[in-house]
């Protein structure tokens, strides 16, 4: 049986990296865009960081950050992955990688003209730019940046590229076993999907420790289809 990988991004509060932990997640994500309303300081994310036990990834999520950026961060909070989610170029992202010595992802927003072609051109340009890349996180094109919580036509993701990348945008429980089921990707990622939420309004950065294990749970009833 195939194991999906899964991570949870948007991390602020350690109980909540404990949370998640405990739910089965492969990885957490903490944002390190000052605009995002799940960004974290590099002090804060240290401690987050620190509550992470062995063998679960960390990853760090920046947007159109200079390489000195990403070097100042790391070295405060050591995150064991980059995701890059803005305009930066492979080459800029490659550097960056390059500078802090991690591997890295980049997040490819797909639009209503992407195509199949695209993404294994950018994938490809993505690996040609340094050994450090680790493979292409695909989202759904939204104003902004670093995620908005919308789906997009996973039929446009090639068959042979499916194995290798991580499927994001819009995913929750009532969704994530019917696109893992669909799409077969190596990982999913989720964030605003596992927010805890009052009266109807979920609220950035806080995640609910129930939503979490469901959400795991929706990725594992696919794996066993």
């Amino acid at each position: 049986m195939h194991r999906t990988r899964i991570k949870i991004c948007g991390l602020t509060r350690v109980e909540d990296v404990a949370a998640a932990v405990a739910s089965g997640a492969d990885a957490l994500g903490f944002v390190f865009y000052e605009k995002s309303r799940r960004w974290v300081s590099p002090a804060l994310a240290a401690e987050l960081v620190a509550a992470v036990p062995p063998f679960v990834t960390t990853v760090g999520l920046f947007v159109n950050a200079s390489t000195q950026q990403v070097v100042a961060t790391v070295a405060r909070a050591p995150v064991s992955l980059l995701q890059f989610h803005g305009d930066e170029t492979p080459a800029q992202c490659a550097e960056a990688a390059a500078a802090v010595n991690r591997p890295f992802m980049v997040a490819m927003r797909v639009g209503p003209t992407t195509t199949s072609a695209n993404l294994l051109e950018y994938e490809s340009q993505c690996r040609a730019a340094g050994n450090l890349f680790a493979g292409l996180l695909l989202d759904a094109f939204v104003d902004g940046y670093g995620g908005g919580g919308k789906v997009f036509d996973w039929s446009i993701i090639p068959e042979e590229l499916a194995p290798r990348v991580v499927l994001s945008g819009g995913l929750h429980v009532q969704n994530a076993t019917d696109a893992v089921a669909r799409v077969r990707p190596h990982a999913v990622d989720v964030s605003s999907g596992v927010e805890h939420g009052e009266a109807g309004v979920r609220i950035p950065g806080i995640k609910d420790p129930a939503l979490m294990a469901a959400f795991v749970a929706a990725v594992r009833a696919a794996d066993r289809l």
